[in-house]
């Protein structure tokens, strides 16, 4: 297995395919985006990034690094987004060793700190993300903030 980052890689075609496969509708919202990147970078700005967790021709996990999320507030950056594992590849702590990749990402890029949107509760905090806040979304949806300092 390895990491890719989509938008460096010459498959691009063949990744996006990936990801509309996946069941869950984030991903066929990503999968939007990723056909508008116009779209793509008005949501989620300028220089974002998608990583992939492969092995071989299939996808095991993705997530985004950005400087927008669901929330829109650009006082706080960057965003983890868009995690998720297919189902075949869950319970191996695939999406930890994505996250920490991702991490590792942002370090090098001279960030201290990544945030994080989602609904879950319990999820995040295993990985050492701390709770900062409920707000309303981008679609006016109660999304709850995690943190994580690096």
């Amino acid at each position: 297995m390895e990491v890719i980052e989509y938008f460096l890689d010459e498959n691009k075609e063949h990744w996006k395919k990936q990801v509309a496969l996946a069941d869950w509708r984030a991903a066929k919202f990503l999968f939007e985006l990723l056909n508008d990147m116009r779209k793509f970078e008005e949501l989620l700005g300028k220089g974002g990034k998608l990583f992939l967790l492969v092995d071989g021709e299939k996808i095991v996990s993705f997530v985004t690094l950005t400087r927008q999320d669901c929330i829109r507030d650009k006082s706080i950056f960057p965003w983890l987004g868009f995690l998720f594992t297919y189902p075949d590849y869950r319970g191996n702590r695939y999406s930890e060793k994505l996250l920490e990749y991702v991490e590792e990402e942002a370090k090098s890029e001279n960030y201290s700190i990544v945030y994080l949107g989602t609904d879950h509760i319990g999820l995040y905090e295993k990985y050492g993300y701390v709770y900062l806040e409920t707000r309303k979304d981008y679609w006016n949806d109660e999304v709850r903030i995690y943190y994580k300092k690096l």
